[in-house]
């Protein structure tokens, strides 16, 4: 049943009580800071220790050997003119030292570097999360370049020396008594026509060697942009504003060429969509040698497919694609009342094209149609797309899942829930997660759990695994949106209590991706490796649109509901028929989140 009308006033009623609340407490805390200032930096005793040293995280298992391949898992790739090594040994240089050690950061420099190889900037990370982080070195390798140097015909080498460094900002307060166990951080000034890869941090004021660190040539660079804050020291309130970000290409998705480093990027006067003065490196190999072959992207899924649990009292399973037609789903034409059978494997749906309305799928009509609702998870399995990110150093496994139905939405306001008959419905959902895989080790590093119209990266250490390396998956129940641990999650404003509740748990309804799987897709294998099924180019709607009106509601509550819907998800106010995997942005770009 739709929520009555005094149903809608008491929610109406609650969100501005909230939301008046949340006001107030907010110019409290800002009276709070005007009054007696924020937390200045504080920097420990330079007698005191460094930290200790997070404990380092390894997955639960340890790795199978991988089947043969041409560059995958090999602990080094080849870019093209470099050849990159993943390094994760560091010596610790310099902490900010809060007074909790967990809530601080770390500056570390990479050590046991392979002869030949140099480094490109050094590392950070904060001090609550188990360490495995690294940094790339490079060598030059011999390679004909077109690049040279104009005045003297000379090929430029691919790596050199600063010309100087630049000191970017410092812990210490201005006082020459307290230099000692500070922390100064160093921008390395690159020669013309060469690019800065990261930062270096001493605990002095001199200035480090020039051979401590290389420069790359600007042709083997990309641009990159501030990903993640690490650290923020200073608000608008103190004398050393100062901040450490996470970096990433600022072109990612499959056929991006930037090369993460793991350095990271520092600066007191950024502002956002300014370029960085450093860069990530740059992929030039055109066969991607570091990608895995069929035989290890099958190795991989059974390696690390994780197992996706449904709510125990979910209504709408999945089922495979095929199942769904092979019920009665129909093709319906624009202009055309009556909808047509679609073959099992869809091979007359209209292909290619756009999104353009002319098309959509729909249930079947009658006594079929609430079977069809239900799904079939006895047929269900994941459709995988593989692809490169970041440049063919990480590899991103795609696993799609397709329910025939999504479920009417449940809307929570502060404490109490409102089940909603219809809002929230869709007929055709697909949801997916994404495995991140390690090119240089074969090492699963995080999982993209998509939720609705975003998602979040969850690294593999906050992962739960259920056997070996496989992790586990919660499917919200009707949304069928992923998380990583069972709960209640919030879709709309969490500090007011006002969204879309995700219920998640543990259940007896499950799919194995391990052994459940199809790969549809992989498009640096090259054409015909791997065969798209014809559904797969249905770039059309799974579902017609459906709106939901709220101008049914009396005119006092209209104007107010109206500016509510908006700061909720969609499905509060209107869903439109999803496309298929294909048509989705991330399927050539990078994952939102």
């Amino acid at each position: 049943m739709m929520p009555t009308i005094l149903e809608i006033i008491v929610v109406v009623v609650v969100i501005i009580i909230i939301t008046k609340s949340f006001r107030l407490q907010s110019l409290l805390l800002r009276s709070k800071q005007e009054m007696f200032g924020c937390q200045r930096f504080y920097r420990k005793r330079t007698d005191q220790l460094a930290p200790s040293e997070p404990q380092t995280f390894s997955l639960p298992a340890p790795l199978p050997p991988w089947p043969q391949g041409q560059g995958f898992a090999l602990g080094k790739i080849n870019l093209g003119e470099l050849e990159a090594v993943k390094v994760s040994r560091f010596k610790f240089i310099w902490s900010n030292n809060t007074q909790d050690d967990k809530k601080g950061v770390t500056f570390y420099k990479p050590i046991g570097i392979p002869d030949g190889f140099y480094s490109l900037g050094y590392y950070c990370q904060s001090n609550d999360q188990p360490f495995r982080g690294f940094v790339l070195v490079a060598r030059e390798i011999p390679f004909k370049s077109e690049s040279t140097h104009i005045s003297t015909g000379i090929a430029s080498p691919a790596l050199r020396e600063p010309v100087d460094y630049t000191l970017v900002w410092s812990s210490n307060d201005g006082s020459e008594e307290r230099l000692q166990g500070c922390g100064f951080f160093w921008l390395p000034q690159p020669p013309e026509g060469y690019k800065s890869i990261g930062y270096l941090v001493t605990r002095s004021p001199k200035k480090p060697k020039l051979d401590k660190v290389r420069c790359v040539r600007a042709d083997l660079t990309e641009r990159c942009e501030n990903y993640q804050v690490i650290l923020n020291v200073g608000t608008r309130f103190s004398e050393f504003p100062f901040q450490v970000w996470s970096t990433r290409p600022s072109h990612q998705g499959m056929l991006g060429r930037g090369v993460s480093v793991g350095t990271f990027s520092c600066n007191s006067c950024w502002v956002p969509g300014q370029e960085l003065p450093i860069a990530c490196l740059k992929n030039l190999d055109p066969t991607l040698h570091a990608m895995p072959n069929c035989d290890q992207i099958h190795a991989l899924i059974k390696h690390y497919g994780p197992t996706v649990f449904f709510h125990p009292d979910e209504i709408y399973m999945p089922s495979s694609v095929s199942w769904f037609f092979e019920n009665g789903a129909l093709l319906f034409r624009k202009g055309d009342s009556v909808g047509q059978s679609i073959d099992v494997d869809g091979s007359n749906l209209p292909s290619g094209g756009r999104n353009d309305g002319e098309f959509w799928i729909d249930l079947p009509s009658g006594d079929r149609k609430n079977s069809v609702k239900s799904g079939n998870l006895g047929s269900a399995k994941l459709y995988v797309h593989v692809k490169p990110a970041l440049g063919g150093t990480f590899t991103d496994i795609a696993m799609w899942i397709f329910c025939p139905f999504n479920g009417p939405a449940t809307l929570k306001v502060g404490v109490m829930n409102y089940s909603l008959s219809k809002i929230g419905q869709h007929v055709g959902d697909w949801e997916h997660f994404t495995l991140r895989i390690c090119n240089f080790t074969g090492e699963l590093w995080s999982i993209y759990f998509s939720q609705h119209s975003g998602g979040v990266w969850v690294n593999a250490y906050d992962l739960e695994y259920i056997q070996g390396n496989k992790a586990i998956v919660y499917s919200s129940k009707n949304g069928h949106a992923t998380f990583p641990h069972p709960g209640t999650y919030i879709q709309g404003s969490g500090k007011l209590g006002l969204g879309i509740r995700n219920d998640v748990a543990c259940s007896n309804f499950f799919v194995d991706s391990s052994t459940h799987y199809e790969l549809v897709a992989a498009e640096y294998l090259g054409d015909g490796v791997v065969s798209e099924p014809g559904w797969l180019q249905f770039m059309r709607k799974w579902g017609p649109t459906i709106v939901y009106d709220v101008s049914i509601l009396p005119l006092v509550l209209r104007y107010s509901m109206a500016n509510i819907f908006i700061k909720l998800p969609v499905e509060l106010y209107g869903e439109e028929g999803p496309t298929g995997p294909k048509e989705k942005n991330n399927w050539v770009g990078d994952e939102r989140g």
